[in-house]
């Protein structure tokens, strides 16, 4: 889940506690351009304090100027929708004939969210289920690939790490790149079975497991929501979890390296039997061309890859790094 919606749970559940009046606004479904997707959020208070985005933020002020006009008066859920003629959608910033709708739903102990904030706490995915008659809440497991489902009757929302990344190696890159994945909402793991490198290695959300990394990538199973990160500049380590990662459903698969040694990581791969097909999901070297020095913008570049990648962006040639190196060779 996006970050800014989990700070919206935390601030409701705080709200909650605290006793102020609150509501969660829920995106449903939108028609045309949208700044903000299906399942975003948005917590407003009953003094109109508002914590996160449903839109570009004009029907955010027309939730808080009713709120403050009209006070808090909900105590079931309902369905709004905004923009349905060509005045409204110009009104709150939505295309010509624009529509969002949205959840409108009470909030109360009842609402599960410190259950729903225990569960994300131990990096669960959970799916929440408000029935829209009667405003009770019910959690479960969820299915990685689940999504946002709406009906007359209730609003089921995926909550949690639906996303996850492992990182081959616990060197100082790995701690930037760990910790920045972790703020996009990646379940990280971090595998090194050197205990030279793994002896206070600790970013707070992070998984370190000391085993070897080809035994684990066959134990997570990595599907099309898993990314695999390979770092450690060994081969003993690196080459054999990367044919297994290639040969695995992950969406990404890279390896940091030189142009050269990238090279012979390929032919090594081809010795181990991954086919050219399988092979030519391999990443690397890693990342996009930003000119990246420091550990810091090398990660910043290997996550900017695997974002593009993840959002099905296909890139120019010259943010490659191989490409963009050769034609300054």
């Amino acid at each position: 889940m996006d970050s800014i919606d989990l700070e919206v749970l935390k601030t409701c559940d705080a709200w909650i506690k605290a006793g102020q009046p609150c509501e969660l606004v829920t995106v449903i479904k939108t028609w045309g351009s949208s700044p903000r997707p299906e399942g975003a959020t948005l917590a407003i208070a009953g003094n109109g304090q508002v914590v996160g985005s449903v839109s570009g933020g004009c029907i955010e002020d027309d939730l808080i100027e009713r709120v403050q006009r009209e006070g808090m008066q909900r105590h079931l859920p309902e369905i709004v929708t905004y923009g349905i003629t060509a005045d409204e959608a110009h009104r709150f910033g939505l295309p010509c004939g624009g529509t969002i709708e949205l959840a409108i739903e009470p909030l109360s102990a009842r609402s599960q969210l410190d259950a729903l904030l225990q569960g994300l706490q131990k990096h669960e995915l959970l799916a929440r289920r408000l029935d829209l008659r009667t405003g009770e809440v019910t959690l479960a497991k969820a299915d990685p690939g689940q999504q946002l489902q709406f009906t007359e009757d209730a609003l089921t929302t995926v909550h949690g790490p639906r996303w996850r990344l492992l990182i081959i190696g616990a060197g100082q890159l790995s701690r930037f790149l760990a910790s920045i994945a972790v703020g996009m909402d990646y379940q990280v793991t971090v595998c090194d079975p050197r205990e030279e490198y793994r002896s206070g290695w600790q970013v707070e959300g992070v998984q370190l497991i000391h085993a070897m990394p080809d035994d684990l990538v066959l134990e997570m199973q990595l599907d099309s929501r898993s990314a695999v990160v390979a770092l450690t500049h060994d081969p003993k380590l690196d080459d054999l979890a990367l044919m297994e990662a290639l040969k695995s459903n992950a969406f990404y698969v890279g390896a940091i390296g030189s142009r050269i040694n990238n090279a012979k990581r390929r032919e090594r791969l081809k010795e181990f039997d991954v086919n050219d097909e399988q092979l030519a999901k391999l990443h690397g070297p890693i990342g996009l061309y930003i000119g990246s020095k420091t550990p810091a913008e090398i990660a910043i570049s290997i996550l900017a890859e695997l974002t593009a990648v993840k959002n099905r962006i296909l890139l120019p040639a010259e943010v490659n790094v191989a490409h963009a190196k050769s034609t300054l060779a």
